[in-house]
């Protein structure tokens, strides 16, 4: 198999073909449980409180089962079943129920992260929200949105040029951000038009979808990121960490942009708090 690049279509066609299946698959597990009996569980611990489902388990099972029967070369990264063959020339990044506290709250803004990288690099990634029908799948040929009925609509970033104007999100300051984190973040949010929250990943589709400008994110996982990164450089967006550069392979703080007058702007408020 070549590498993944723009120059090889019927590759990146092949994968992104794959990608739906993959989607359908994890719905598949994932809807029957939907505000109906989800078997949920506390991994946490004395870490605090991290919810799984039974339905973060059943998709992450058929996503990899399809892998592992179509790319049997393929590495997987999942958050529930760990890693596999992580030095492989493709590997998929997966979480299955992204939000899952939002799941088991009945929100529909939940949503299955699948994400694929070429030796090392994220090239291709969906977000998808099965309850409402939707995947936002992207790519270096472009990003789109798959509605319902199977239709695609391309995605594109709106401008912003500055961060008075700006709509901004993030999933839980209180929770999620230490103190100087937290802080950053009420300086951005003042600067800001108007902020939204407890959206997950949704709200990183919607930055590629051009209702939200920014998105800022810390202690992600791999799994967490991974495959919005495509999505929204497809779109013409920015994901970097807090002092400006690409994410690293492991997650961490994490910025996702539509304007890079925006991102200019989240930096410099955020940097001083970078780990």
């Amino acid at each position: 198999m070549t590498g993944l690049t723009p120059y090889s279509p019927s590759l990146l066609g092949e994968l992104d073909a794959f990608l739906l299946e993959l989607n359908a698959a994890a719905a598949e597990a994932i809807l029957p449980l939907f505000r109906s009996d989800h078997g949920l569980e506390d991994k946490g611990g004395d870490a605090g409180f991290d919810p799984v489902t039974k339905a973060d388990r059943g998709a992450e099972q058929a996503i990899r089962q399809l892998i592992s029967q179509r790319y049997p070369a393929h590495g997987v990264i999942g958050e529930e079943y760990g890693r596999d063959r992580e030095d492989a020339e493709f590997v998929w990044v997966l979480d299955p129920v992204d939000g899952t506290r939002a799941f088991v709250a009945g929100l529909p803004l939940w949503t299955t992260l699948i994400g694929l990288r070429h030796n090392g690099t994220p090239v291709l990634g969906s977000i998808g929200q099965s309850f409402l029908g939707e995947i936002y799948i992207g790519s270096a040929a472009g990003s789109r949105r798959v509605g319902p009925d199977g239709a695609s609509t391309p995605l594109k970033c709106r401008p912003c040029p500055a961060l008075s104007a700006a709509v901004i999100a993030t999933t839980d300051a209180d929770a999620c951000f230490n103190p100087a984190e937290r802080d950053a973040w009420v300086k951005l949010r003042t600067a800001s038009r108007l902020a939204r929250f407890g959206c997950d990943a949704y709200a990183y589709a919607m930055v590629a979808a051009g209702t939200i400008d920014l998105v800022v994110e810390a202690g992600l996982k791999c799994w967490d990121i991974d495959a919005a990164i495509p999505v929204i450089a497809g779109a013409g967006g920015s994901v970097t960490d807090w002092p400006g550069e690409a994410v690293g392979s492991e997650g961490g703080q994490v910025i996702i942009a539509g304007d890079t007058a925006v991102l200019g702007a989240a930096v410099e408020i955020l940097k001083p708090a970078a780990l």
